[in-house]
């Protein structure tokens, strides 16, 4: 069995840790044995190669081609900005999280993720590109989604005026499905490369794909490590013959058991890490979109520690006790910058600065937020890792896309699809045509 990179620690979601929150052995072992035919579909499916999430981590031949294109265009450009909402761009700011400048080093080029289509944020981003010098990373599985399309549109217009119908081809590269599609329509019209997004893979699950690790290389980020740390995590989940010891399978387990025995209708991700930021969003939609269904789910929050200590924590102690929470930390103890003891020597009340890193108060701010959650009685769990590098994020995107599709299958939801989305397109797209007027 692969060696183990990060630790799954759910101690404090026991009822002899937290109270009358918490599982007994015994109310959670049943939630464990129905993890096993989940685990036993998703062995077979990395057999058969049929699931593509499972079978990326083995994969390299890919890589090469994004190595060409990231090569080539990392020499021409000064910017590069990523068109796509949800799935399509959070998996590639979780990963280029791991090498964010305040100012990029002289041969990466500026990264910039368009998710959202405030007029104001984006008049402002297109505005002020040279759009000479900048290429646009399109991405929609579906090639109909009208908030990149049309993000896509503007762009596309700005690049042509700007340095003529010729120049603006080489500044656009798209992602889209294979088959007849707006934005594939669009990208022979206008003669601009196309690469597939895999029709398998929904955009949420498609971090370790194409889709996550082009944007992410663009950053500096070493793919194949990416794809190692995943392959490792899967390993270790699979490998397992007790579901208690496959780590995604008990944080399953653990979240619909505490929903359908205890009423924790909510469950918190809290990194004490800024690079992982994005991450705890591209959990967040994971989880929502794939189990939100028939009724059943339960709601994720993001938080940061320890922003959010001074801005949460209050109602995570004091308030409804309807919350799991998932506690990453890293092992900063000693890192960082000191405070000198001249500094506070005449103080006796920053005593306990003198001589301190930063990372000495993160580390202790992390361990106490975790004690005090289960002092109050709040199911906590801990997700520890050493440090955070391109192995272990890898690790934990593979738990969390394991962890999620199991969770599914404990709640009788397909974690692949989103079908209640879709009213809100046709909608949209029925205001836009003048062909419904808003009602109560």
């Amino acid at each position: 069995m692969a060696a183990v990179i990060y630790e799954h620690d759910t101690s404090f979601c026991m009822a002899d840790a937290v109270g009358a929150a918490g599982l007994s052995p015994e109310a959670l072992q049943p939630w464990l044995d129905r993890t096993r035919p989940a685990l036993g579909l998703l062995r077979q499916e990395r057999a058969d190669g049929s699931r593509p999430i499972l079978a990326l981590p083995e994969r390299r031949d890919d890589l090469a081609v994004i190595h060409a294109l990231v090569d080539q265009a990392s020499r021409k450009f000064s910017d590069l900005v990523v068109l796509g909402t949800g799935g399509s761009s959070l998996g590639g700011q979780t990963l280029a999280a791991l090498r964010a400048h305040p100012v990029p080093p002289a041969t990466r080029a500026w990264l910039h993720f368009a998710d959202n289509i405030d007029p104001h944020d984006y008049g402002v981003l297109i505005d002020g590109l040279d759009l000479a010098n900048t290429l646009f990373i399109v991405i929609s599985k579906s090639g109909a989604t009208a908030e990149t399309l049309t993000q896509f549109l503007i762009a596309l217009d700005a690049a042509s005026n700007a340095v003529g119908e010729e120049s603006m081809r080489g500044c656009f590269v798209l992602i889209t499905e294979p088959g007849d599609n707006p934005l594939r329509r669009l990208a022979a019209r206008w003669k601009l490369p196309v690469f597939d997004h895999d029709p398998a893979l929904g955009g949420r699950y498609a971090a370790l794909s194409f889709v996550g690790l082009l944007p992410a290389m663009f950053a500096g980020v070493d793919a194949a490590a990416v794809r190692a740390g995943a392959g490792q995590a899967l390993d270790i989940a699979l490998g397992a013959d007790d579901p208690a010891d496959s780590p995604p399978a008990l944080g399953a387990a653990l979240s619909v058991a505490l929903a359908a025995e205890r009423g924790i209708g909510a469950t918190v991700l809290m990194p004490y890490c800024d690079r992982l930021g994005a991450f705890a969003m591209w959990y967040r939609q994971l989880w929502a979109e794939s189990l939100g269904k028939d009724g059943k789910g339960t709601t994720p929050i993001r938080a940061i520690g320890t922003v959010d200590q001074h801005s949460q924590l209050q109602l995570y102690l004091d308030g409804p006790a309807d919350k799991l929470f998932t506690v990453i930390t890293l092992d900063v103890a000693g890192s960082g910058r000191r405070v000198e003891p001249d500094l506070v020597a005449k103080d006796e009340a920053l005593g306990f600065l003198s001589g301190r890193t930063i990372g000495d108060l993160m580390d202790a701010e992390q361990r106490a937020t975790i004690q005090t959650l289960a002092n109050e009685g709040r199911p906590v769990r801990i997700i520890r890792i050493e440090e955070l590098d391109e192995r272990r994020l890898g690790a934990l995107m593979m738990h969390f896309m394991l962890e999620t599709v199991i969770g599914g299958t404990l709640l009788g939801v397909d974690p692949y699809d989103q079908p209640a989305v879709e009213q809100g397109k046709i909608l949209t797209r029925n205001y836009l045509a003048g062909e419904q007027t808003v009602s109560a």
